[in-house]
């Protein structure tokens, strides 16, 4: 920007900037009246100033966004014409879910194959979300997958959290994990960390960091043992991907995206290693209403829009009608909408780096890195990441998170509109929910207990649905 426009006004520091409003306090104290401390402990000032400035190198994402639609497979048949009509539709990125092996060609019968997803970039982004692991059926989608950019998202520890249990046993599925990561081109990237559980759970922004991290380091630490059996060459572990969820707190969220990067980058100049993470994104059900459930399409906008900035490389919106409806063309059409607005509309097509040089957010960045890697220093310490979920302190401390975020909540100090703000007392749901949108508790055997993810909202909810 040109110096001509503030040749007018003499620089104010810092420091002046602070007496000014002291002064306008009137006798206030500043501490008290303006800073505030959230839950991860980091103090939020009312100004930020170029005299604290510390500008961090993020690295940055390798491709511009893609906007991915969630597709779940219950035949082969609907799901291939819902990929085909998504792609039409302005989708550049898709993702499966399956809960059992499906036929891959009848899948993938007359899908096309984007060319113009970006420069260097000749195929369309294709992610698979398996609830199960078998070698032989992960193989065949290798091999029958070579004209696209293939994300298997293979996690195995995440598949314990979320469960309880191992698909297998461990010994097992280390033994599949590295067969698929030894066979597997380079157009697939098989191993995946999923750090959206902690957030939809309930854990804070510097836990999410650093149990991602620690997370990750598991594999590092087993795959990258020099001479031992199961060691792996650099080419073989050459990317993982990262999946966050981003909530409601705009400007921390962003930082949190961020403040990863540059851990991840530092985790892996400790190993030597050149990991790519790639981030993929999706918006928090934590905060995520029945009722007044429009409101949900503005929480999504936020929340895809600190993903945008925070550098994600796949966004996947999830529906405002979600919780409690099952999958149907609006609401899924609406969710990609959303992104297409986003990405030509509001010129946010190239806005990973727009955050850079911003104060305040350069601050969160900084200090929710420093936090982060304070805990993951501790998990390792202590003997690593599966060791506390075997003994139960990630558990007991995402639950300990969660309980005062919901505190916050039931008191009214957190506010969802329309939940606990605003109530339409005319706003009835009993007729519409389509789907159970409540924690479901099923008795089962587990090794470890399951991190459990739950709404906010969802006490309140079942009181009004009960009165109704």
């Amino acid at each position: 920007m040109p110096d001509f426009l503030f040749s007018e006004f003499s620089p104010v520091s810092a420091k002046q900037w602070k007496q000014k409003i002291q002064a306008d306090l009137k006798g206030a104290d500043y501490n008290e009246t303006l800073l505030w401390k959230t839950d991860e402990g980091i103090t939020v000032k009312p100004f930020y100033h170029q005299d604290n400035y510390e500008a961090l190198a993020v690295p940055e994402p390798a491709y511009p966004f893609s906007i991915c639609q969630t597709i779940f497979i219950t035949d082969e048949q609907t799901a291939n014409f819902l990929a085909k009509d998504t792609l039409k539709r302005g989708a550049t990125s898709l993702q499966f879910e399956a809960n059992k092996p499906f036929n891959i060609d009848k899948l993938f019968d007359g899908v096309a194959v984007p060319t113009n997803l970006s420069e260097g970039e000749t195929a369309i982004r294709i992610h698979f979300k398996l609830n199960f692991l078998s070698e032989n059926f992960v193989s065949e989608l290798i091999e029958k997958m070579v004209k696209n950019s293939i994300f298997l998202n293979i996690d195995l520890i995440g598949n314990l959290a979320k469960t309880g249990n191992w698909f297998q046993n461990q010994q097992n599925d280390y033994a599949v994990l590295k067969s698929l990561l030894q066979k597997a081109p380079k157009n697939v990237q098989v191993l995946s960390v999923d750090a959206s559980l902690y957030q939809n759970a309930g854990a804070t922004t510097v836990q999410q960091i650093a149990y991602a991290l620690a997370h990750a380091n598991e594999y590092l630490n087993y795959f990258h043992k020099k001479n031992t059996i199961q060691s792996l060459s650099e080419e073989a572990l050459k990317s993982i991907q990262f999946h966050f969820s981003v909530g409601g707190n705009y400007f921390f969220e962003i930082a949190k995206l961020r403040a990863f990067r540059v851990l991840w980058k530092l985790l892996c100049d400790d190993y030597t290693l050149k990991i790519e993470p790639y981030i993929f994104v999706q918006p928090s059900l934590r905060n995520k209403t029945l009722y007044d459930y429009n409101v949900n399409m503005l929480r999504t906008t936020t929340e895809c829009m600190s993903a945008l900035l925070g550098g994600s490389d796949t966004i996947s919106n999830v529906a405002y009608d979600s919780i409690y409806h099952k999958k149907n063309e609006f609401g899924e059409r609406i969710a990609r909408n959303q992104l297409l607005i986003l990405q030509e509309e509001s010129y946010f097509k190239d806005a990973a780096q727009m955050a850079e040089g911003s104060y305040y957010i350069e601050a969160l960045t900084k200090e929710i890195a420093e936090k982060a890697l304070q805990i993951f220093k501790d998990i390792e310490k202590s003997g690593g990441f599966l060791k506390q979920l075997f003994a139960g302190t990630i558990q007991r401390k995402i639950k300990e998170s969660a309980q005062k975020e919901q505190a916050r909540f039931d008191s009214g100090e957190e506010i969802l509109l329309g939940t606990n703000k605003h109530i339409n007392p005319k706003d009835t749901m009993k007729d519409t929910v389509e789907r159970y949108p409540f924690v479901k508790t099923n008795t089962r055997k587990t090794a470890i207990q399951p991190v459990i993810s739950k709404r906010l909202a969802e006490k309140i909810e079942q009181e009004r649905l009960e009165k109704e």
